[in-house]
């Protein structure tokens, strides 16, 4: 599991917390001929961040309208979080049927000024 903490420190090493990146989710599925190798299935961009105290948890949502979550919007509230807060896990609703996915890594993509939140089905 990924923590916030995780996803602060990432985004200002791999992106230098470059505020014009858009957040994606990135999906992995196991290799049915090898289930210790995940394949990489696609990506959508995540429509909504929120944070939720009663669950420790931030929430990142895809829900199909026009918003974008942004490196620029989400990286400053972050940084003002307290410790406690620091340590709430990373989750992802991708629909009705997946939702509070793990977020189990992350990655870029410098081209087309994409951070991308993996998740595996």
């Amino acid at each position: 599991m990924k923590y916030i903490i995780d996803l602060i420190e990432d985004v200002r090493e791999q992106i230098g917390n470059h505020e014009e990146y858009v957040l994606t989710a990135g999906l992995l599925k196991e290799d049915v001929n090898d289930s210790t190798k995940l394949i990489y299935a696609g990506e959508a961009l995540l429509n909504l961040a929120i944070l939720n105290d009663e669950k420790k948890q931030l929430e990142f949502k895809i829900d199909a309208s026009d918003q974008k979550v942004t490196i620029g919007a989400l990286i400053p509230s972050l940084l003002i979080l307290d410790m406690d807060a620091m340590m709430y896990g990373l989750k992802m609703d991708v629909n009705e049927q997946y939702q509070e996915l793990e977020i189990v890594g992350f990655g870029k993509n410098d081209e087309q000024k994409r951070y991308i939140l993996f998740i595996k089905i």
